[in-house]
């Protein structure tokens, strides 16, 4: 699903789909690490500091105009000591819902959709119940967040079932349908009137895919295939299905099940992927995302019409300093680069995909362990020496 903001925005999901080409094998060696590079010092040190303070290890990747580098700090394996591998594929939680959000935008230029669309056209008598009416939600309004539907991950009972410790250990391998997700969310009132703000709600997501799935007749997942995957050639991404087994190359992935203080550390690399479907299911890796987001942003995939859309934000509720457009996040960094992309934080791993307004500069990079939320690499790399250390926000992972 996802969380939100710079600081903690994942994601996670549910459902399954067909299992993505590439073979699944487990256990996975992480690759050997980059060797340093001297024009990144900023970035490879703000990595190395997040790993002094906690986190087992980091995998980064960013290209700019001298060209791409790779690198990564700390380990892959806490028993093995092996490191963070630079092509290690990773959950990439909700960094999916910018995939979602582009797939239904190209719709819109295919006139299969409108924006302004009522859910309800498009999933008749879904959204109802409880104060819940897909009569008066737009496609708009799901994919920007507006909706004012219930996040279904913040339903104590899914909580306790699939995210806490106990929980989680028992059903981790659980096939989970969206339809859960969708009932668990109805269940509950509607946080506030269709368009009035802005709230984070994963639940959004689950929709929008199966609005994809609607006008499409495709599952979701070979619409990102057909439409952005395979276009892109992007080798290291996966549409992971009902699969547990994460595809080599890849590290572990640590968590502390949502209790920050905790002094247990679990290894949740597998876990059923379905269990984070629209909302946050892909794998993928740091050369594949900055691939993704610079296409995105250098027009290759949307028209100017659906692009502009896209980055047209509202002010996120828990962040002033922050928008979100069409699955698509912004923020400003400290000596005033405009950056756009998403974050992505669930259970074992915590991402962020960031790229300039041009596309022409992009960083991605991955936690394996979920407990330390920060955005100081980001610094490093787009300030350099200019970068203010920001404060860490500690905090487990779910919100994808």
């Amino acid at each position: 699903m996802a969380a939100r903001r710079w600081a903690r925005t994942g994601a996670v999901g549910t459902v399954a789909a067909a299992m993505a080409a590439t073979a699944f094998t487990t256990p996975a060696q992480a690759d050997s690490p980059a060797p340093r590079h001297t024009g990144h010092q900023a970035t490879q040190r703000a990595m190395d500091e997040l790993v002094a303070a906690g986190i087992p290890g980091i995998t980064a990747g960013a290209r700019d105009k001298n060209g791409s580098w790779q690198s990564t700090s700390g380990v892959g394996n806490l028993k093995t000591g092996a490191p963070r591998g630079v092509n290690d594929r990773f959950r990439i939680a909700s960094i999916t819902k910018t995939f979602v959000a582009t797939v239904l935008l190209q719709m819109e230029t295919e006139g299969r959709l409108s924006l302004d669309d009522k859910v309800e056209r498009h999933l008749p008598g879904v959204v109802r119940g409880h104060g819940n009416d897909g009569r008066k939600i737009t496609v708009r309004q799901l994919l920007n967040h507006t909706s004012g539907l219930f996040d279904y991950l913040g339903d104590p009972g899914y909580q306790k079932k699939y995210v806490e410790a106990e929980g989680f250990l028992k059903h981790r391998y659980d096939t989970v349908t969206p339809d859960l997700a969708v009932r668990t969310a109805l269940s509950h009132r509607p946080n506030f009137q269709p368009g009035a703000r802005h709230s984070y709600s994963n639940t959004n997501y689950v929709l929008s895919a199966l609005i994809i799935e609607a006008v499409g007749g495709r599952t979701y997942e070979d619409e990102v295939r057909g439409r952005i995957i395979r276009p892109l050639g992007l080798r290291g991404t996966i549409m992971p299905g009902s699969t547990s087994d994460m595809p080599n190359p890849h590290s572990k992935a640590y968590s502390k099940l949502s209790d920050v203080a905790a002094t247990k550390i679990y290894d949740v690399t597998r876990q059923n992927a379905s269990q984070s479907w629209a909302d946050g299911d892909m794998i993928s890796t740091t050369t594949d995302l900055n691939r993704f987001f610079s296409a995105l942003m250098r027009g290759r995939l949307l028209p100017k019409k659906q692009l502009a859309a896209m980055k047209t934000t509202v002010r996120d509720s828990e962040d002033p300093t922050t928008g979100y457009g069409l699955g698509l996040l912004t923020f400003t960094t400290s000596c005033g680069v405009k950056l756009w992309g998403h974050s992505g934080g669930w259970l074992g791993s915590l991402s962020h995909a960031l790229t300039t307004e041009d596309g022409r500069h992009t960083l991605s990079y991955n936690l394996n362990g979920d407990w330390n939320w920060s955005a100081y690499i980001a610094e490093g790399e787009f300030c350099g020496t200019k970068a203010k250390r920001l404060t860490s926000a500690n905090g487990s992972a779910p919100k994808r």
